[in-house]
């Protein structure tokens, strides 16, 4: 009776492998998935943060009489560089760059826009 048992137990036991198997081929696109959308979380992050040093960068260029959109296109890591729009606004005393870079996508296809910071810095007289 005993020995039953255990011979029964064996055989299920190799079909519960199988099946674990199948439960964890079937569970790697999830997890693909999620990866992701990490990776393009941190990318739209890195984009904004990007796109604000290079609204300050544009801004102090354009108060010293320099050109505002090389100093952003300088700022920015040269494989964001390509998609860079730092337009200068002058005003009585002042200059305000707004930085526009637009934010790479790993899904091609899909389309996040764009990121977008303005700074603003005194004119050097």
């Amino acid at each position: 009776m005993r020995g039953a048992g255990v011979r029964g137990a064996g055989v299920r036991g190799a079909r519960d492998r199988g099946q674990v198997a199948l439960e964890y081929l079937g569970f790697i696109p999830i997890l693909i998935l999620v990866a992701m959308a990490g990776v393009q979380i941190g990318l739209i992050a890195y984009t904004a943060q990007q796109a604000g040093t290079a609204a300050r960068a544009g801004a102090r260029s354009a108060s010293l009489q320099q050109s505002a959109a090389q100093g952003c296109q300088e700022a920015v890591s040269s494989w964001l560089a390509d998609g860079t729009s730092c337009p200068a606004a002058y005003g009585a005393d002042e200059v305000t760059v707004t930085a526009t870079l637009a934010i790479p996508s790993i899904v091609p296809g899909w389309d996040f826009g764009d990121a977008r910071k303005t700074a603003t810095m005194p004119l050097d007289h």
